[in-house]
């Protein structure tokens, strides 16, 4: 009876843990769409008025408007061959994040794209590109 309870326990909790990571990706759809079409227009409907942009390292903030036409130079250089996430997660906060590898023309690139609240809703605070 006990052992019973207990597989339904764990699996009662697999199964909730799973739709809240399903409940990330959904929210990360648009995002991910928006790269691989390489539009820098599309992905700036999601930034924050301040977006912090990485690129190997050399990281500085810029506003929305400038963050678009930086991504927009990025992908003109970098157009990609191939792009997904492939981990959802959430600070400590619930700020949610996701890790994709983005396969660009110049080559293969790590990116964290990281969320914020801003008037209650979820938009973009930062987005790190690292080359692999």
């Amino acid at each position: 009876m006990k052992r019973t309870f207990f597989l339904v326990f764990v699996l009662f909790w697999s199964l909730l843990l799973s739709v809240g990571v399903q409940a990330q990706g959904e929210a990360f759809a648009p995002i991910r769409n928006a790269i691989r079409g390489s539009s820098s227009h599309e992905l700036a409907e999601y930034f924050a008025p301040t977006v912090e942009l990485s690129f190997d390292g050399d990281k500085q903030s810029y506003s929305s408007t400038q963050a678009e036409f930086v991504m927009k130079d990025f992908f003109a250089k970098n157009s990609p061959a191939s792009f997904d996430f492939i981990h959802y997660g959430g600070s400590n906060e619930g700020t949610p994040y996701a890790v994709g590898k983005y396969a660009g023309k110049n080559g293969t690139y790590r990116m964290f794209v990281k969320m914020k609240s801003v008037s209650g809703a979820l938009k973009i605070g930062t987005i790190d590109f690292s080359k692999e």
